[in-house]
């Protein structure tokens, strides 16, 4: 008779194992976080379930079968139980859910069961005969069947199914508490039944031990089970909160190892504009907005490939044609050989950030052009509200002479040449101080002493009071445009002077010529000394007069004599030799440089000389006690530059003006018209002349002739 206690025992400790086992490993499959010791504990559970029902079920037998029970062997039986466990649920550690692998598994748990019930009847002295095997055979293949079912059912579940997902691990549990305890029943019903003598111990005891080892057992399967389960609750509540937060926040898709999609959440199917059946099985090119170039692509393909988290910006269409910007995160999920088998996007939407750079870009690059256009063509400086210099250009430092280093930190007194008075500075500052923008012409002074002339606009910068905190001048360099408009000028007068000495020419000459006869003709009848020295006197006079209608001639019209090219070299060089003795009288030390010794222009010799000679003489007599005299020649491809730079007493501003206007001059003796005839005969020879001076610091000459050959106009 079966002891019924011990068979209710056995089916609650099998039932109970199984339904532990399969739990467990349902989270090893579930998740990789303490996969090896979720699978020893399902691969022991169910293992250690076999062999204790087997020894449960022996005992229930016959309880005196234990009295001559082999140790050795029955821990033998224990471990072989556990490994096939081990092997079976091993073998359904793909990712791949191959089916094929139910097969295995429930061939590996039914050698599980069978090779406990085997062994343990070796370890009470029974054995497996050859009568017995069609009962081995049929009760291999219920267990086949029913694992088959339950591993089916439990793991690899076909997607409709009329079997609720609360019922399925008590329903295999079940499966398998029937086929294990049948498949025993009939084993056990086969085998010959050996007699065994009465134990010395009571069988209520045994039993009683039997029971408490059992609840041990049970106790511990079941809270290791709940321990772990309300762990995992917990870290799937986190993960649950964590999903909850990223799809809230984020736009998540999943994708399998060939980056077709299995998963994307709300925010995804909303930004792309596609439904989510749109989106599933499909891969990314789908929403590829043609932005990134295929390099792109590779480069990320190649990365995430490898296991490596790849962080980039994409663009994407969505399904309207409108395009939208993701900041990306990829991480693959890779299984225990390294190998991506899935990889989850997360993407954060940064359109409107991105279209703000974009036009924070355009706008920095619009600066920047403008700033490129101002550099080019103005001359740009930055000053504090004080004044004082604290960024220029390029510009700026070439045509003052001065390095960056040189102005920053001055203010702009560094490069006031004098010309302009304080009064013109006060009403310049107080126009920018009251936040005015101020327009003007300003002359200035370079490192080297050349002056340059300006257009000016200064533009003071407000703050929220509309108080200046700093300001920008933008200039231009006009300084050609003033020596055109003096030459100009000089050429307007230079043509009132030639009308008017045609004119007083004419009038004056025939009868100039009258009175010198007659003058002549009356000294010659007059004896008396002193009445001669009176004739020699208005001789003298009208001989004066008559060298002063000989200039006024000159003015009157271009010059007549054939011109020839000649070296202006040779043609200073004389003049300076004839002038020798009035330069070493004044004092006057000449500095004469050129860089052509051949350099030669179409002109007359003498007119020439008569050129260089009046400048020169000027230049001595504005230095009556004594400096120094500059002489430099420069010639470029079309023209030959002259410069004439005294250190004597200089002209103001207003003297310049009228310098070449009739019978102005600055010496005590002179007619003015010297510097008249030379400006008509630099005219003559198609040259230009451009005068720069400043009181009591010298005035310099600025001579321009073509080349022979060429014109400038």
């Amino acid at each position: 008779m079966y002891n019924s206690i011990l068979v209710i025992i056995s089916i609650i400790l099998i039932y109970m194992a199984s339904y532990t086992s399969f739990d467990l490993f349902q989270l090893v499959k579930a998740s990789e976080k303490n996969s090896r010791f979720l699978f020893l504990a399902s691969t022991f559970s169910l293992g250690f379930g076999f062999w204790v029902m087997s020894f449960v079920a022996l005992m229930a037998d016959n309880i005196y079968a234990t009295s001559s029970y082999d140790i050795p062997i029955a821990t033998l039986s224990m471990l072989i139980g556990i490994c096939f466990a081990g092997m079976a649920f091993y073998s359904m550690l793909d990712k791949e859910n191959n089916k094929h692998r139910i097969y295995v598994s429930s061939l590996f748990f039914s050698f599980s069961m069978l090779a406990v019930f085997i062994l343990g009847l070796y370890s009470i002295g029974n054995s497996v005969q050859a009568e017995n095997m069609p009962a081995l055979f049929f009760s291999f293949l219920l267990l086949f069947s029913g694992f088959s079912f339950s591993v089916k059912l439990s793991f690899y579940p076909a997607k409709k199914t009329r079997i609720a997902k609360g019922i399925v691990r008590p329903l295999c549990s079940f499966i398998i508490t029937g086929v294990c305890f049948l498949s025993h029943f009939i084993l056990l019903h086969s085998m010959t039944p050996i007699e065994y003598e009465p134990s010395h111990y009571d069988d209520s005891f045994i039993v009683y031990v039997v029971l408490f080892i059992t609840i041990l057992i049970l106790g511990g399967l079941i809270g290791t089970s709940t321990l772990i389960r309300e762990k995992l609750a917990v870290n799937d509540i986190n993960v649950r909160d964590m999903q909850y937060a990223l799809d809230e926040s984020s736009i998540v898709a999943f994708t399998d190892k060939n980056g077709m999609i299995t998963y994307v959440n709300d925010k995804f199917v909303e930004i792309s504009k596609y439904s989510r059946s749109e989106l599933i099985g499909q891969n990314h090119r789908i929403i590829n907005s043609g932005y990134h170039s295929p390099e792109f692509f590779k480069q990320l393909w190649k990365t995430i490939s490898s296991g490596n988290i790849w962080k980039g910006e994409i663009r994407n269409k969505a399904k309207d044609g409108s395009f939208y910007w993701v900041d990306t995160v990829i991480v693959p999920f890779v299984n225990k050989k390294g190998e991506p088998y899935q990889y989850v996007s997360i993407r954060r939407d940064i359109t409107d950030q991105k279209q703000d750079q974009i036009k924070m870009q355009e706008m920095v690059q619009e600066v920047s052009d403008i700033k490129f256009a101002l550099d080019q063509s103005s001359i740009i400086a930055f000053t504090d509200k004080q004044g004082v210099i604290t960024n220029v250009n390029d510009k700026f430092c070439r045509i003052s002479g001065y390095s960056e280093e040189e102005l920053i930190g001055q203010t702009h007194r560094i490069v006031n040449s004098g010309y302009h008075s304080a009064a013109f500075f006060q009403d310049l500052w107080h126009s920018i101080a009251n936040g005015e923008v101020w327009k003007g012409e300003i002359r200035n002074k370079a490192k080297n002493g050349s002056y340059y002339w300006v257009d000016t606009t200064i533009i003071p910068f407000l703050d929220s009071q509309n108080k200046p905190y700093k300001y920008l001048a933008i200039r231009n360099d006009i300084t050609e445009r003033k020596r055109t408009e003096e030459i100009l000028h000089r050429q307007d007068k230079l043509a009132a002077v030639g009308q008017l000495a045609a004119g007083i020419a004419h009038e004056i000459r025939n009868p100039l010529t009258s009175i010198k006869g007659y003058t002549e003709f009356l000294s010659m009848d007059e004896t008396e000394t002193d009445r001669q020295e009176l004739f020699s006197i208005v001789l003298e006079e009208i001989e004066r007069v008559n060298s002063i209608v000989e200039e006024f001639m000159l003015l009157s019209k271009p010059t007549s004599a054939s011109l020839e090219k000649k070296e202006i070299i040779p043609i200073i060089a004389n003049v300076l030799s004839i002038l020798d003795y009035q330069l070493r009288k004044s004092k006057v030390q000449v500095d004469f440089t050129f860089d052509d010794s051949e350099a030669r222009l179409e002109c007359d010799e003498n007119k020439l000389k008569q050129v260089f000679l009046n400048f020169i003489k000027n230049a001595v007599e504005a230095m009556p006690s004594g400096g120094s005299l500059k002489i430099a020649v420069k010639t470029t491809a079309k023209s030959i530059d002259v410069l004439l730079q005294d250190t004597g007493i200089g002209m103001d501003k207003d003297q310049l003006q009228k310098l070449g206007e009739p019978f102005f001059t600055t010496k005590k003796e002179g007619t003015g018209l010297g510097l008249l005839v030379s400006f008509k005969i630099i005219e003559n020879f198609k040259g230009k002349v451009y005068i720069e001076s400043e009181k009591n610091k010298g005035t310099s000459f600025h001579i321009t002739f073509p080349k022979a050959g060429n014109d400038i106009g």
